[in-house]
């Protein structure tokens, strides 16, 4: 199973080593940056899990790399890791588009534990019981059904799997291994062939601008 990809953001070296020594000892892949500039330009260029943010960082804010990040339509799910406490802070946190926010000190245990938790579940940022493709397409969260005006679209295990993990990761480039890993079964030989054969079959029912190939990279949902 391919490892849960981190970005951790903190300009605190000693603090960064730790963090990235435990999780990458808990099984994480993570890739540590020290300011807010790095740090936007990594999540652009990468498609990660979870994003752990400190807020005070050189160049640009967490609080503003986060709020821009979700501009851009970008769910990744973030935590907050912060010396910042009073109740303000707190709720700027949120209204930026955090998923956790937790206090400095803190136990790495705790930390670990929150990521879990929020690694559960399947999408981010969605309000709606349903996530609207366009004015015709809809795509039912609760129940993993497509609907075209209204009609539910049959789809095979494999396109369900596929169409579902764009949707958690909409104008994000996926690679060929995520999507392998995320479709296929570990006891399966995921096909280069098979895979064009579903972004086909999806293209024909969302149209075939949603679904960009980016050359020797992967595939990336455009959702504007």
């Amino acid at each position: 199973m391919q490892k849960k990809k981190v970005l951790l953001l903190e300009d605190d070296i000693t603090l960064n080593e730790t963090v990235s020594e435990y999780l990458q000892e808990q099984g994480y892949e993570v890739v540590s940056v020290e300011d807010g500039e790095s740090a936007l330009d990594t999540i652009y260029e990468n498609t990660f899990d979870i994003l752990l943010l400190d807020v005070k960082v050189p160049n640009m804010n967490g609080f503003d790399l986060l709020k821009e990040v979700r501009v851009r339509q970008i769910t990744t799910p973030a935590i907050f890791i912060t010396s910042l406490d009073s109740i303000d802070d707190l709720s700027q946190g949120y209204e930026s588009g955090c998923d956790d926010y937790i206090r400095k000190p803190f136990a790495l245990k705790e930390l670990s534990m929150r990521m879990q938790t929020i690694l559960k579940r399947d999408f981010f940022h969605t309000s709606n019981d349903k996530i609207e493709i366009n004015s015709h397409i809809a795509y039912d969260v609760e129940g993993n059904v497509l609907y075209v005006d209204g009609e539910e679209i049959a789809l095979n295990k494999k396109e369900s799997k596929l169409l579902k993990l764009f949707l958690q990761n909409q104008n994000q480039i996926l690679s060929h291994e995520r999507i392998y890993d995320t479709v296929w079964d570990y006891d399966e030989n995921a096909s280069e062939a098979s895979l064009r054969t579903y972004i086909k079959n999806l293209r024909k029912i969302l149209g075939k601008d949603k679904i960009v190939s980016i050359k020797k990279q992967g595939y990336k949902f455009i959702q504007e």
